[in-house]
């Protein structure tokens, strides 16, 4: 088995015959390591990953760098095991394999709407207090938690230090980065008082109700009920803080739009079209190529056109500078058009609910 650190013990079944034994036993000790290394794979480095090559460098630079006692960084990395599925995983993901209307399926669901509300419901006054000190609308922090886990119910299953470990260590086209995160899920679990090998995220290392990667842990997550800890695998209150405060620093601008759907059939200029994320145009641009905006958007609002395959076919998109910053939590159009899409769904929700609650209020005894 692969990434749970079980012993696997081959058995030879095969009967020896007179004469061959010193042959037989030649044979086992050639053929074992390879049988081992087929059949678990986690266990191709008995020690873990603390006495490679690279691992030893790591935790020298730990040691020396940030104080880390090296024993205790071997015993960790010396537990660490290589998880092959966590690098089949983070070879294919879904924001690069599917269409629009395959992602959208995913996560726009009645009842994923249904529990948002109830979420929201359910911690009000941090989600008041969030706005208040962060200016973030509620539904955007309640539809990248609701996205990302389903509103904590899937925070992930995967050993964060064997993830992280792995990539750090045995996926060479990101292994930079991920060495560093590495480091900096150790220091953010000093900081915060949690045991490494007993945290759990996503295959990419990504922790808790927000799915933080460690850096952004460090940076951006806030003890928001003011307990000592800035824990986001645990506590909502933390997470809705920490989602809140993350867009802040991000520089989400309060009442700026994020995104407009063009209507169908409307086709834009391919000089105004552009690969990157980031808005290069602005709102007067595509107007002077003959596209009907609302008016209340600003000529100088930053603006990008893209096109996706929708429910109803191919449509043309216009997303501004707070799209952007939706995708600066995963660098994609399609996660932005879920997260946009899923905190239209629960602002309806809210105004259909603040609604029912008026009209009862006004009902004549």
């Amino acid at each position: 088995m692969s990434g749970n650190g079980a012993p696997c013990n081959p058995v030879v079944t095969s009967r020896q015959k007179p004469g061959s034994e010193m042959f037989m036993k030649a044979l086992k000790c050639l053929l074992f390591p390879l049988i081992l290394m087929v059949a678990c794979p986690a266990l191709s480095s008995a020690a873990g990953y603390a006495e490679t090559r690279e691992g030893r460098v790591f935790i020298r630079e730990m040691a020396s760098e940030h104080g880390f006692d090296a024993d205790r960084l071997r015993k960790w990395l010396g537990e660490a095991r290589r998880n092959d599925l966590v690098i089949e995983r983070i070879s294919s993901p879904a924001e690069k394999t599917l269409t629009w209307r395959e992602y959208r399926a995913i996560f726009i669901k009645p009842e994923r709407v249904e529990q948002g509300v109830d979420f929201l419901k359910e911690h009000r006054a941090a989600f008041d207090r969030a706005e208040a000190e962060f200016g973030v609308p509620r539904e955007i922090i309640a539809a990248i938690i609701g996205v990302e886990t389903w509103y904590g119910r899937y925070r992930g299953s995967f050993p964060v230090l064997d993830a992280l470990a792995t990539l750090a260590f045995d996926y060479p086209p990101r292994s930079a980065f991920f060495r560093s995160e590495l480091k900096q899920f150790f220091l953010m679990a000093r900081e915060q008082g949690f045991e490494p090998g007993q945290l759990e995220g996503s295959y990419a290392g990504a922790m808790g109700y927000g799915q933080f990667i460690a850096s952004s842990y460090r940076h951006y997550a806030v003890d928001f009920d003011d307990d000592g800890i800035a824990d986001i695998f645990d506590n909502p209150v933390d997470a809705i803080g920490s989602v809140a405060n993350y867009f802040h620093e991000h520089r989400w601008r309060s009442g700026g739009p994020v995104a407009t759907p063009l209507e169908t059939g409307v086709s834009v200029p391919q000089r105004l079209v552009i690969r990157e994320l980031r808005p290069r145009f602005t709102v007067s641009d595509y107007r002077a190529a003959g596209l009907q905006l609302p008016a209340e958007l600003a000529d100088k609002e930053p603006a990008r056109a893209f096109r996706v395959e929708g429910p109803d076919g191919h449509r043309w998109w216009l997303t501004y500078h707070n799209f952007y910053v939706i995708t600066r939590y995963n660098h994609s159009h399609l996660y932005g058009l879920a997260v946009n899409e899923m905190a239209g769904e629960l602002r309806q929700e809210l105004l259909k609910a603040s609604s029912a609650g008026t009209e009862h209020n006004h009902e004549a005894p």
